[in-house]
């Protein structure tokens, strides 16, 4: 009767020698994939546009308690966070939670900060201008206000346009400054385009093939991933970039 022979087996260590180095080939390809492609990462599978030298974040109640002296002390790609923007008011009665501590803690650090308001499309667009403007104190550093149009709500696209061009006149009356528009590339192409070019442009747009968001128009910022993580907040929070320098990022805020 023949013996059976006995099927050879890697001793564990080898066998975990080998994973390990089929796990950093497979990350080492992506790393130089998303290098060229002018993509790197900040964390472990977080993305981050590296062909623009100004980086900064959005945050709402969503971040909790932020720690801002770490966040300021922070580097993302090798430049620290030089602006953020603070949800501040949803709609005609809500104010974001923490808008108040964020908006004073963020100042404190010398970020440069700026106020949103989430807008709901199906309530009175002169109220939530004036419910964002009884919340939000500008002051010489700060970036313009910001409308984040979103969704229509149900509304028809003429209730919609008129909504958002009451919101835009009525906040840039009162500070004295053009408002930025905040909307994701489809939102913006299906339903804003052509209305409201002479605005500031805030896009979202997450897409690793690109180093630059897909749209039509001139944009200011680039909200590029909203699964970035930096010192100073848990969890997740949004990456963004300003196309442009430091000085033309200072020539847009607030005097």
């Amino acid at each position: 009767m023949a013996t059976k022979r006995k099927k050879k087996t890697w001793p564990p260590i080898a066998a975990a020698i080998f994973c390990i180095g089929i796990l950093w080939f497979i990350i080492n390809s992506l790393h130089s994939r998303m290098e060229q492609s002018g993509m790197l990462t900040a964390n472990p599978g977080v993305w981050v546009a590296v062909n623009y030298p100004v980086h900064g974040i959005d945050v709402s109640h969503h971040q909790s308690r932020i720690d801002w002296q770490k966040v300021s002390s922070s580097k993302v790609n090798e430049s620290k966070i030089k602006f953020a923007f603070i949800r501040a008011t949803n709609g005609i009665e809500k104010e974001d939670m923490y808008f108040a501590r964020n908006w004073k803690k963020c100042k404190e650090v010398g970020i440069a900060r700026g106020a949103y308001h989430y807008f709901r499309a199906n309530e009175n667009a002169n109220q939530q201008a004036d419910f964002f403007i009884h919340n939000v104190q500008l002051l010489p550093g700060d970036l313009p206000p910001v409308i984040d149009v979103e969704k229509t709500y149900g509304v028809s696209q003429q209730v919609l346009l008129n909504g958002v061009t009451q919101w835009l006149k009525r906040i840039e009356t009162h500070y004295g400054v053009t408002p930025i528009i905040y909307s994701s590339t489809g939102f913006y192409a299906h339903h804003l385009e052509g209305y409201f070019d002479k605005y500031p442009f805030w896009v979202a747009h997450y897409n690793l093939d690109t180093n630059m968001p897909r749209t039509q128009r001139g944009w200011h910022f680039w909200q590029h991933s909203e699964t970035g993580s930096i010192p100073g907040i848990k969890g997740a929070v949004d990456f963004n970039v300003f196309n442009g320098n430091s000085q033309e990022l200072k020539m847009l805020l607030v005097r």
